[in-house]
This record gives C-alpha cells, sequence and structure tokens, in this order.
C-alpha cells in the first residue's frame, strides 16, 4: 500500500529544525503537485535550488530517513525550469514509492494550513506554533489540529462472493468496496452497518477488523473490515453513491490498477482465500 516505504522510514514528529541543502520543498495547486518527472520517477525541488535567503518561509512537514520535508507556499514553473506542477493523481503510480508517499502526505498538510490562514472563530491570523503540529490564535486563543476523516472499507462476503461496487459520478471507474465516512457520535462498527444499508440495502454480521490506512488524497484514516451477508442478498442500490453493486465469484474479481490501496488489497485477498 501507499505507506509501505520500508526499507525507509517516515517520521511525523514535530520537530521543525533548519532546512538543510538535501532536504526537499514540496508545493501545491489545486489538486496538483510540483515536481520534476524523469522518465519514470520524479524528483522534488532541493532546498538548494530554492534560494538560500528564502528557506526562512518554508514550513517543515515531517521527514523520511534523515531527509525532512518542507511545504512552499508558491513556487512558480517558470523560475524553476523542468519542474512543474501535474495532477496530485499521478502519485498514485510515482517512483520511487517513498517520494510519492511524501508528496500525497504532504498535500494533507498543505490543505490544511491553507484552509486556515484566519481563525474560524474570530478571523483574526493564525500562527504556527513551535512546539508541536498546531494553529493557533493570539487574539481568542483558538487552536486548530490537522484534519483526519475516520472512514470504513467493507468487504461483504456471500459465502464464495464478494460484494463489489463501482462509483456513481466520480474519477474513478475501477470496482471497489462499499465505503464511508464515520458520522458523530457513532462507532466504526456501526458506520459499517450503515454505509452497506444505505449504499447496497443489506444487513451485515460477523464483522472483523483487517487493517487500517491513511489516505490523504481525502484527508481519511481508513479502517477495513471483513463481514458477512446476514440475510437477503438482493442488492437495493443507492443510485446517487453507486452505478454498480453486484455479487462477484472468487475467480471472478478483477487485478486492475496499483496496489496501494487498502480497497485493492483486500479484494485480492478475497480473490486469493485469504481473508
Amino acid at each position: 500500500m501507499i505507506q509501505d516505504i520500508a526499507p525507509h522510514t517516515y517520521h511525523n514528529e514535530y520537530l521543525p529544525r533548519e532546512a538543510k541543502d538535501d532536504d526537499l520543498v514540496l508545493g501545491y495547486g489545486e489538486r496538483t503537485v510540483f515536481l520534476k518527472e524523469n522518465q519514470d520517477t520524479i524528483q522534488f525541488l532541493p532546498v538548494k535550488e530554492y534560494g538560500e535567503g528564502k528557506r526562512e518561509a518554508l514550513t517543515y512537514l515531517f521527514t523520511i530517513d534523515e531527509t525532512a520535508f518542507y511545504l512552499a507556499k508558491e513556487l512558480k514553473e517558470e523560475t524553476f525550469p523542468g519542474y512543474s506542477y501535474v495532477p496530485l493523481s499521478r502519485l498514485r503510480t510515482a517512483v520511487p514509492g517513498h517520494l510519492a508517499f511524501a508528496g500525497v502526505t504532504g498535500s494533507q498538510l498543505a490543505r490544511w494550513y491553507q484552509s486556515h490562514t484566519f481563525c474560524g472563530k474570530c478571523g483574526s491570523p493564525m500562527k504556527k506554533s513551535d512546539k508541536e503540529r498546531m494553529l493557533y490564535c493570539e487574539n481568542c486563543r483558538h487552536t486548530e489540529y490537522p484534519k483526519i476523516s475516520p472512514a470504513v472499507i467493507v468487504a461483504v462476503r456471500n459465502q464464495d462472493q464478494l460484494l463489489l461496487t463501482k462509483y456513481e459520478g466520480r474519477e474513478y471507474k475501477r470496482y471497489a468496496l462499499i465505503a464511508g465516512f464515520s458520522e458523530i457520535g457513532e462507532s466504526v462498527e456501526d458506520t459499517v452497518r450503515r454505509e452497506v444499508m444505505e449504499e447496497v440495502g443489506l444487513k451485515v454480521k460477523n464483522l472483523k477488523f483487517y487493517k487500517s490506512q491513511p489516505w490523504s488524497f481525502t484527508d481519511t484514516l481508513l479502517m477495513g473490515f471483513y463481514c458477512d451477508l446476514d440475510g437477503d442478498a438482493t442488492i437495493t442500490l443507492d443510485r446517487q453513491e453507486l452505478s454498480v453493486g453486484e455479487w462477484r465469484n472468487r475467480e471472478e474479481i478483477p487485478d486492475e490498477g496499483e496496489n496501494i490501496s487498502l480497497t485493492k488489497e483486500m479484494m485480492m485477498r478475497f480473490k486469493h482465500h485469504q481473508d
């Protein structure tokens, strides 16, 4: 999955330090990321190319191994030949994998910083804490922490069949599993039951947690569950959410797309009798 970057190690401790020449600068536009493509690989802007006198304006994000990653408010293509803004989705298949993960994770923090420039309570400018990854308002003392939205991925089994879906009206056209965000006041187990009922009109039982995954494309922490059909197998689609909902035998489950998502891993585990 996209966060599996071994032998590299991701350090999300907030330990800002002065940027070094070999550290990397991340920049983002509207669902785009600033990088250089070299044949099949990607490269982010080294700090030494960014400019000696501008380093203080960079915002520390995180570290992978010994390389720190920083956020720049603005990077212009004409200033850095060879670099350009490409769709963020490019990182789904980009190599090396640890840089793709860095680019995606940085985008989540970039959106958070951008959307909290001013205090949502009094409108005053927000300031960065030097002790933790937090923004605060000097005027009213309001604080903000990065947004993380919990959501579930649900593999519904009916003996040797798995429920596959396709989204309605989205760019992603491949098969997927039931998915949805947790609502206020409910457990993730209740989210599983509600989402399955809302999207396909089915009841489920025997919920079993499988694995979690950070999915920074949507500021989400995903939690994967396997569960079994409880009762009638007739599917009633929510046409506003899904265009397809169907039972597939193990051998009929397609192996399509990249292996970066929890959804794909759960589908393949069922296909190969590993669930």
